[in-house]
C-alpha cells in the first residue's frame, strides 16, 4: 500500500514548470542564440537603435523562450530600453501591433475604435523622442502578419519612424516559424529591416533528454519519473520535433498516475497521456483561427476529399464571402500546416485543387 497516494498529496513539487507558456530559470542547450540576442541589443544601451533580428526555426525550438529571456533582463537591468512582447497570433493587424506598444508606453489601450492609426502612431514615436528611451518590438509568430498581408505595413512603420520623429529609435526581433514556404518581404521594407539571422535548429535526443530531465527534476517529487520513463517520453518529443509536446507529455502522464492514486508514473501513463499531448500543436494553432477560418476547416473535415471548387460554394454560401478570401484561407490553413491542397491539372487554367486534412476528421471537429 506504501506505493498509493492518499487522496491529498500529489506528485508535483512545482506544477507551474509543466506549463508551455512558464520562462524556465535555466534555460538549456541555447547559449549561443542568447548571446546573439545580446549582440543584437547591445547598441541600444547607449542610446542607439539596436540591431534587427530574426529568430527564425520550427516550432518548439525555444524562440519565444529565448526572446522572453532577454526581455526579462532588460527589465530587470535597464530603463532605457523598453522592450515589447507582441503575440501576433492574436494581434495581426498593424493597429493591433501598434496598440499593443501604445499601451507599454502610456499605460492604456487606445480605443478599439473612433482613433486613427495614425494618431496611434504619432504619440507612440512622440513618447519615445521626448523620453530619450529606446524601443525593442519582439513580434512573436509573425507568420501570421504575413497571412493577413500586414507585415510590411507593420515592420515599414516600425523601422521608419525616426524620420518623421527623429528622436524615435526602435528595433525589431521577429520570431518565425520555419513552415518551409517561403516568406518574402517588399523590396522597400527589406532594405531598412536588414535583421542579423538567428537560426533555432531542432534539439537533439540528447538535448531534449536533458530538458526534460531537468523539469521532471525541479517540477515532481523524487522518484516519481524513473529512466525508462523519461527515455519513452524523450523518444516522443524527439520524434514529433517539438519540445512543448515532452513538457505536456509530463504533465499529463503525472496527473494520469495521481488519478490512479500511484507514487510514480507507469509506461501506461505516458501511452494515455501521449493521444493529447501530440495534439499540443493542433490545440495551439486552432485557438487562433478567426471565424470563417474555422469555418472552411469545417467543411474540409466534413468531407474526406474535397476539391476547391466544391468547397468554396460551400464557404460562399455560409460566409457570404468572395473567392479571393477563400483563396487566402485555403493558403493559410495550408502554411500552418492543418490541410494539404494539392493542384490536380484539372478545372479552369489547372488550377482545381483536392484538399486534405493533415489531421483526423474528429480531431479538428473536437477543437472546432
Amino acid at each position: 500500500m506504501k506505493n498509493l497516494l492518499s487522496w491529498d498529496q500529489t506528485l508535483f513539487k512545482d506544477p507551474e514548470l509543466f506549463e508551455l507558456d512558464h520562462i524556465p530559470e535555466h534555460f538549456l542547450h541555447r547559449e549561443t542564440q542568447l548571446e546573439a540576442l545580446q549582440y543584437c541589443i547591445r547598441p541600444a544601451l547607449g542610446g542607439s537603435r539596436p540591431l534587427n533580428c530574426l529568430c527564425i526555426g520550427s516550432p518548439g525550438t525555444g524562440k519565444t523562450t529565448a526572446v522572453s529571456k532577454i526581455f526579462e533582463e532588460i527589465e530587470k537591468h535597464t530603463s532605457r530600453l523598453i522592450p515589447v512582447f507582441v503575440n501576433c497570433q492574436v494581434n495581426s493587424s498593424r493597429y493591433a501591433v501598434f496598440s499593443q506598444i501604445f499601451k507599454k508606453l502610456i499605460g492604456y489601450s487606445p480605443p478599439s475604435s473612433g482613433i486613427s492609426f495614425k494618431k496611434i502612431f504619432s504619440e507612440v514615436a512622440r513618447y519615445l523622442a521626448e523620453h530619450e528611451k529606446v524601443l525593442i518590438v519582439a513580434l512573436d509568430d509573425m507568420n501570421f502578419l504575413f497571412y493577413e498581408n500586414e507585415v510590411d505595413e507593420v515592420l515599414y512603420s516600425l523601422l521608419r519612424a525616426h524620420e518623421t520623429n527623429p528622436g524615435a529609435r526602435i528595433g525589431v526581433i521577429a520570431i518565425l516559424s520555419d513552415t518551409g514556404v517561403p516568406h518574402i518581404l517588399d523590396p522597400k521594407v527589406e532594405s531598412v529591416f536588414l535583421p542579423e539571422e538567428i537560426k533555432f535548429p531542432q534539439y537533439s535526443r540528447d538535448e531534449i533528454k536533458d530538458i526534460l530531465s531537468n523539469r521532471a527534476r525541479m517540477g515532481f517529487y523524487p522518484n516519481v519519473v524513473e529512466d525508462n520513463i523519461l527515455a519513452k517520453i524523450t523518444d516522443h518529443t524527439f520524434s514529433l520535433g517539438d519540445l512543448r509536446v515532452g513538457i505536456d507529455l509530463l504533465k499529463r502522464s503525472g496527473l494520469n498516475a495521481e488519478r490512479r492514486a500511484s507514487r510514480i508514473i507507469a509506461p501506461e501513463d505516458v501511452d494515455f497521456a501521449y493521444e493529447k499531448s501530440r495534439l499540443v500543436h493542433l490545440s495551439y494553432i486552432m485557438r487562433s483561427l478567426k471565424k470563417d477560418e474555422k469555418i472552411l476547416l469545417g467543411l474540409i473535415a466534413d468531407s474526406s476529399l474535397a476539391n476547391s471548387g466544391e468547397l468554396y460554394e460551400k464557404f460562399h454560401s455560409k460566409t457570404s464571402l468572395g473567392y479571393t478570401r477563400f483563396y487566402e484561407t485555403l493558403n493559410k490553413l495550408g502554411s500552418i500546416k492543418l490541410i494539404d491542397a494539392d493542384f490536380t491539372g484539372k478545372g479552369a487554367r489547372g488550377r482545381s485543387r483536392v484538399v486534405t486534412l493533415r489531421y483526423q476528421a474528429n480531431e479538428i471537429k473536437m477543437r472546432l
